[in-house]
């Protein structure tokens, strides 16, 4: 089963369990999306037209992200008089997962899990960059609850050696203190 929706001023097709890049929208992530903007249904050759829309019809997806598109640059120039201004924008879009479409008396359900990391995230683990991983994990804790999780029972375990550590490096600067220093060569004249 399949649906023609509007959103944000465009038309899109959709099937349960597409992933759908759509002007912004509002909410967090893991929010449920309904659009009751149902252009038309289709479920094999049976083709249900609205008029201009589908009574009762609606499609159901769960919001993944919201974020930055590519970016699009703006080149001006007017020749021989030495202007020239370059300018970008990046439009604002939402990500989605459709998880149902209803209507015409049918119901179409994706059965799987919606996963909620973010674009930038996959990219940055697909090119191995662990700070960059690191620093998005940290700022997106909604991404990986189950992650969170597990990871705050050992480190209270191990609070005593992060303790240790951070008593170490105060004696070392109290041991370069205590070093003699060199004192610089003087010029002469001479030279």
């Amino acid at each position: 089963m399949y649906a023609v929706i509007r959103t944000g001023g465009k038309q899109y097709r959709v099937e349960p369990g597409d992933v759908l890049v759509v002007e912004k929208l509002g909410g967090e992530p893991g929010a449920d999306v309904a659009f009751s903007d149902v252009l038309m249904l289709g479920d094999g050759a049976a083709v249900t037209v609205g008029a201009p829309t589908v009574e009762g019809a609606a499609v159901n997806a769960t919001l993944i992200e919201t974020r930055k598109g590519e970016k699009v640059r703006i080149f001006k120039k007017i020749r021989r008089q030495g202007y020239r201004r370059t300018r970008g924008h990046r439009q604002p879009e939402t990500v989605l997962r459709v998880t149902s479409i209803t209507g015409a008396g049918k119901t179409a359900a994706w059965d799987g899990v919606v996963d909620l990391t973010p674009k930038a995230l996959l990219d940055a683990k697909a090119r191995n960059l662990k700070a960059v991983v690191a620093s998005l994990e940290a700022a997106a804790p909604v991404a990986a609850p189950a992650k969170a999780a597990k990871a705050k029972a050992p480190a209270k375990a191990k609070a005593a050696p992060a303790e240790a550590a951070e008593a170490a490096p105060a004696e070392k600067p109290a041991a370069k203190k205590a070093a003699p220093k060199k004192a610089a060569a003087k010029k002469t004249d001479a030279e």
